[in-house]
């Protein structure tokens, strides 16, 4: 894939807008609280992926119609085919749905999540892959794969939930599979910010407009270091770091931004 172009993109399994370098994907199954199927995982997957080519899209915004996220996996959909397959669809299934996670994490634009109601399990893993998480008074986020006999190592949870709220809590939320309620979350360090549940998605769309006119280029370049110093010795991340803001001081908005600076008024971004 050379291109992506986001204002022709008609999504089959999910609600999806682009305007103004906003990518915004709405899960409206709303009737079920918008559980996802095999189908809308691997659209999901594929999107993320394809807004690698797709320098018009600065954030992305995800987000559940009806009052809630997301409940996870279909039960009828999913969970009762899943019991019926052998070990290699199985294995088929759970690396497919790993790369969800994989294409959230590596796709270059700040990724936001908008979590309202119902957030659990592999709706829980979708926020969790965000960058950054708002959450309405109501959001109740469970990771309740123990509680279908399943392991709580899915879709990456071991690696990822540890780093944002710590391995105690991580373990406690993992092994028992409870819901936290948006306080908790915020407390944690797993929500960014608690908002009004009228103007969560505003709330989220407000700060993805803000992201949009920033330094892109530069926001890509913190996201990918973000990811990729994971696994670093800090020795290692600050010359990976040091490469890296090297390569944003030979960008155009660089420049800008000095120029502002120095006849006092605000930069104009441009992403290059």
């Amino acid at each position: 894939m050379n291109s992506f172009d986001p204002g022709s993109y008609a999504a089959e399994h999910f609600a999806f807008v682009f305007a103004e370098g906003v990518a915004t994907i709405t899960l409206n199954r709303a009737e079920r609280k918008n559980p996802l199927t095999f189908a809308s995982y691997a659209e999901l997957r594929d999107l993320f992926r394809a807004f690698a080519y797709a320098p018009s899209v600065k954030t992305v915004v995800i987000a559940g119609a009806g009052g809630n996220f997301c409940s996870g996996g279909d039960v009828h959909e999913i969970i009762g085919p899943l019991t019926q397959m052998a070990m290699p669809e199985l294995l088929a299934f759970t690396r497919m749905t790993g790369d969800l996670v994989k294409a959230i994490r590596r796709c270059p634009q700040p990724v936001i999540a908008a979590v309202e109601g119902v957030c659990a399990g592999a709706g829980a893993i979708l926020a969790m892959a965000a960058d950054v998480r708002y959450a309405a008074p109501d959001a109740k986020v469970a990771f309740l794969f123990t509680r279908v006999g399943l392991a709580g190592a899915d879709m990456g949870a071991c690696a990822i939930l540890p780093r944002i709220i710590g391995q105690g809590r991580a373990a406690e939320l993992l092994y028992s599979g409870r819901a936290f309620s948006a306080e908790e979350g915020e407390r944690w360090g797993f929500f960014t910010r608690i908002c009004a549940k009228e103007e969560l998605l505003s709330d989220a769309m407000e700060f993805a407009a803000t992201l949009a006119s920033g330094p892109t280029f530069a926001h890509a370049m913190t996201k990918n270091q973000l990811e990729m110093e994971w696994a670093l010795p800090i020795d290692t991340a600050i010359e990976a770091e040091a490469q890296a803001q090297a390569i944003c001081m030979q960008t155009n908005d660089f420049e800008r931004a000095y120029e502002a600076f120095a006849a006092k008024r605000t930069p104009e971004f441009k992403g290059d």
